[in-house]
């Protein structure tokens, strides 16, 4: 072999120390998570001259594994793959927390029919967790390495690196937190009024770009300040929670649902014209008025809210003027019939037929 073909491997100390090198500088370069991984799997595969490799991250919610990152001809095949937790050799190293390595993929049970058809062409896997604090955060996968130039060295060194790997996905996990945090309303779990601010301003771009509206209705539950007044602040809180769950499982998944301040809410209905969007407010106003809720063990409370509805850019050109547009019609409600849906430009409160 000529010298500057020299295999990795053959490196040693100065070549470890690169890697090293070059991982931390990939953990402090960006704060992408998924550009970190991919260096740091980089990094593995100049170690370790594997045919391809993948990582996959743990999605606790869905108790499931979904591709980060991969290499080699199936990327686009592992871009929707999911993996499920205890299934495969994959799903087997996320549920217990052990590396595996696997000489003969045909041979070991755990290689499900499903892998071999993601990973067409595999005959050998090291399979290693991303751990921390004693939770698995992920699986890095090598595929058709050189296993007979494994030492305890390398494997040890293998972990290292997987190390680092779980370190970068714990930081992207505690950077989603705050940034959820800075978005999120404490006591509602629906999003706050800066993030309104923020969101309005990108549909307000959209919609002027590409010639369409948007709608928004605003919420404000009625005699809440009795219920506080009557129950306590702590009941009331609880009221306010629940509410907010029931208005966000109302509403689609591409809709956004705030709490405005105090005991008002908004709905962002992107590409919703009017009629729909008064159709929502109806059914939210139903929904939210059938309602029982449970805010301690002894007392069931029931709500009814003043809603209004606008629509940009026919009820405002602007943040604040089609937000004051929806404010304006809810309070014209509230002053007046309470407990019913007003839309802009309309002069009568709608009371939709309740439910039976």
């Amino acid at each position: 072999m000529a010298a500057n073909a020299k295999s990795p491997q053959d490196d040693g100390p100065l070549r470890d120390l690169l890697v090293f090198h070059n991982v931390a500088r990939a953990l402090t370069s960006s704060l992408d998570r998924d550009s970190i991984l991919r260096a740091i799997m980089q990094q593995m595969e100049r170690f370790f001259q594997p045919e391809t490799w993948s990582l996959l991250l743990v999605d606790a919610a869905k108790k499931d594994l979904f591709y980060a990152v991969a290499v080699g001809s199936t990327v686009a095949e592992l871009s929707e793959a999911r993996v499920k937790i205890g299934q495969g050799i994959a799903g087997w190293v996320a549920e217990h927390g052990e590396t595996l390595i696997v000489p003969e993929v045909g041979l070991d049970p755990r290689f499900t029919s499903e892998a071999e058809a993601i990973a067409a062409g595999v005959r050998s896997v090291i399979c290693i967790p991303l751990r921390s604090r004693s939770l698995t955060l992920g699986v890095a996968q090598l595929f058709n390495c050189h296993l007979d130039k494994l030492t305890d060295y390398t494997i040890s060194f293998l972990h290292v690196l997987c190390d680092y790997a779980a370190i970068a996905v714990e930081n992207s996990l505690s950077m989603e937190r705050i940034q959820e945090l800075t978005i999120t309303d404490d006591c509602t779990g629906l999003y706050n009024v800066r993030h309104l601010y923020a969101t309005l301003g990108k549909e307000i771009e959209r919609a002027r770009r590409f010639k369409d509206e948007f709608s928004l209705i605003f919420i404000d539950l009625d005699h809440f300040k009795d219920i506080n007044d009557k129950h306590g602040h702590l009941v009331g809180s609880r009221l306010l929670a629940q509410v907010g769950h029931r208005v966000r499982s109302q509403v689609r998944a591409v809709d956004s649902a705030f709490r405005y301040g105090g005991d008002e809410f908004v709905v962002l209905l992107p590409g919703t014209r009017k009629l729909e969007a008064t159709q929502t407010a109806q059914r939210l106003w139903r929904s939210l008025r059938s309602a029982e809720y449970p805010t301690s063990e002894m007392l069931n409370l029931k709500i009814s809210a003043s809603f209004g509805v606008a629509t940009f850019p026919e009820d405002g050109q602007s943040i604040h003027e089609v937000i004051g547009s929806a404010d304006e019609t809810m309070y014209n409600v509230k002053n007046t019939h309470r407990d019913a849906v007003g839309v802009a430009g309309n002069p009568s409160p709608i009371r939709p037929i309740s439910e039976t």
